[in-house]
Parts: structure tokens; C-alpha cells; sequence
């Protein structure tokens, strides 16, 4: 399943706000890298062929062309944001000063900060073995019927089910190299975050994305919106921490607060692949009974920022929360052996 374009750097990741695209910050961002070398290939559909050098301008310029179709992130990077200022919030001590140990970060948003780096480095030449570790590819039905199945659908390189077993693993083990302790965190946050977004527990049309739909006035696709557009407008222009406070309010004494403790019943290392396979059923029945309730033509037609966007904004805000949730939870497992 391929995910949008990704202007990705082997030396250095860039993470951008969403201020609107104008020339002056294109230049900004781009003489802030220096000449770096910018590797699109494999990444769209426009192939330059081998890294090449690219001045500011020049850069910016490709920045741009880019900026109206689309530049993005699994779940979005504010998504992946937001998940990410949630967990911390359920960080029990000891947990945050280990995650900040494998981290080998002091920065307030430790956790956001590092949530959406496997993004841009399954673009790189030694981060490309990760590409298969964002999504599992679950061949059923929809919206006749949804299901996932570990032996089926996890690829035989590998899928997010398989990589959250594995990192939990590798962090689990106090022999652990730093630097794997670090890659097994990055990857935890992020992949966990990934679980709960529905289409990334689906094959149809590469997850959605080979479904095309008007979102906004702006030509786009089924997985792309979900990843990033009805996030961003279930957030009504708030910073993603402080989407993050809105949601852990609604955990913990609102909407969520009678349903939150289920989200990790039964949850377990000693059963790690059982319990990650119940949170990517839990996502994926949502292809069925949601995002794709009347099937594919239905969500090719007309503009889904109006109707549909209101009929299932609240499964986005609901997996956002029980991903926040359970990433905190299952790290505090991790570390301590207790959930918080």
C-alpha cells in the first residue's frame, strides 16, 4: 500500500506546521536544510532518477508544485502528533524517564516529536525495510465483510502487526543496543499509532488509496482524508497538544471516560500478537460499518467534508483517543509490567 508523496532526507527529517504554503516559507524551510540531497524516487510518480543536489530555490520550488496535491503523513502528522501528546500524558514515572532514556531526548514533546520519523525514514536506503510495517492488508470484503486474518494478510515481509511484536521485543530486552532501543521506540509510537487508523487495516484499492473522492473542493482520496483531512477538521485549527488535552479530558471524565478501562482489557505481553490483532479487527471492522458503509461509489460521489465527514468524524475521534490511550498503556507495560 503506498502512501502519499514524502520529501524525505537521509541526514535530516523536516516536520512542518500547517501554515499555508507561500513562497517566502518554502525558501525558509529550504535554505534551513542547506543543500541536502532530496530523494524522491520511489515516492511519486515523478522520478529524478538518483539523489541529486538542489539549491533553496530550487527546492522550494519542487516544495510548491507538491503543496496542492499533496505532501503527508500515516494519520497525518498532526495525527500522529496528537496520538503521541496523549500517551505521554498516561506516562507513568519510570516509563517516561525510560522512553526519554531510549529517546536520548529532553524535549518537552519527546513522544510527538519522535512520532512521525518512521515516516521519513522508510524513504530512506537503509529505513525501506520498514515500508510494509505501516499497514496490514487485510483481503476481505467491504463493506460486505470485513476481517483480519495474521496468516493471511501479513505479508511475507513483514506488516504493522508483526513490527509491533517485534519492537515491543527488542524494548522489552534490557540487552538491547541503544540505538535499537531508540529504533524500537520511534517505531512503537508510530506503528501503534498507524493500528487504529481503519485504512490501514484494509487492502481494497491499496487501503483507499486508489479510491478517488472531493474532500473540500480538492480532489484527493479516500485514505488520504482520513489520514489528514478529518483529523484536521475534528481539530478546528487546535495545536495538535492541544487537540491531545481535549481528547485525554473526554478519557478520563467524558465521553469516553465509562469505556476507556476496555480499551486495554485482555491486553498482555505475554500474548502481544493477540492483543495487537484485537485493536487491528477493532479498526478494521470500521471499513465496514463506516468508511465505507455504502460502498465505494458512494464515497466517489459529491463532497465529503459535508455529510460524511458528520456521519463518521467521531470513529476518527475515537481511535485517535484509544490510540493515545493504548500506546501509553502498553509502554507502561513494557517498563513496569503494569499498564499505569
Amino acid at each position: 500500500m503506498s502512501l502519499w508523496p514524502l520529501l524525505s532526507f537521509e541526514t535530516k527529517a523536516i516536520h512542518v506546521d500547517h501554515r499555508p504554503w507561500t513562497i517566502e516559507l518554502l525558501i525558509h524551510l529550504a535554505s534551513s536544510v542547506g543543500s541536502r540531497f532530496l530523494s524522491l524516487s520511489e515516492t511519486s510518480s515523478v522520478d529524478f532518477g538518483s539523489s541529486m543536489l538542489l539549491s533553496p530555490i530550487i527546492f522550494a520550488a519542487i516544495l510548491l508544485s507538491y503543496s496542492s496535491s499533496y505532501v503527508a503523513f500515516a494519520w497525518g502528522g498532526f495525527g500522529h502528533q496528537t496520538i503521541a501528546w496523549i500517551a505521554q500524558s498516561y506516562l507513568l514515572p519510570a516509563t517516561e524517564t525510560a522512553i526519554r532514556d531510549a529517546l536520548d531526548s529532553q524535549l518537552v514533546d519527546y513522544m510527538a516529536n519522535a512520532s512521525t520519523w518512521a515516516d521519513s525514514y522508510r524513504y530512506t536506503e537503509s529505513g525501506k525495510f520498514s515500508r510494509p510495517f505501516h499497514y496490514i492488508d487485510a483481503n476481505d470484503d467491504p463493506p460486505t465483510t470485513c476481517s483480519v486474518d495474521y496468516e493471511r494478510d501479513c505479508g511475507d515481509d513483514g506488516c504493522s502487526v508483526s513490527a509491533i511484536v517485534n519492537y515491543t521485543s527488542i524494548l522489552s530486552d534490557s540487552d538491547s543496543s541503544p540505538p535499537l532501543r531508540k529504533d524500537a521506540a520511534r517505531f512503537l509510537i508510530h506503528f501503534i499509532g498507524d493500528l487504529h487508523q481503519p485504512l490501514h487495516d484494509e487492502a481494497l484499492e491499496g487501503g483507499g488509496n486508489g479510491i478517488n473522492v472531493t474532500y473540500d473542493g480538492d480532489e484527493t482520496n479516500l485514505h488520504h482524508i482520513w489520514d489528514t483531512e478529518i483529523v484536521e477538521q475534528l481539530a478546528a485549527g487546535a495545536s495538535a497538544e492541544a487537540f491531545a488535552k481535549n481528547l485525554t479530558v473526554s478519557i478520563k471524565a467524558g465521553e469516553f471516560d465509562w469505556d476507556s478501562t476496555t480499551w486495554v482489557k485482555g491486553a498482555s505481553l505475554n500474548m502481544t500478537l493477540a492483543t495487537v490483532m484485537t485493536w487491528a479487527r477493532e479498526a478494521n471492522g470500521y471499513v465496514c460499518t463506516e468508511v465505507l458503509k455504502g460502498g465505494v461509489d458512494a464515497v466517489e460521489e459529491g463532497d465529503l467534508s459535508g455529510k460524511y465527514y458528520g456521519a463518521h468524524f467521531d470513529v476518527a475521534r475515537v481511535q485517535l483517543a484509544r490510540a493515545g490511550f493504548r500506546l501509553g498503556a502498553w509502554l507502561n507495560l513494557i517498563v513496569t509490567g503494569k499498564m499505569g
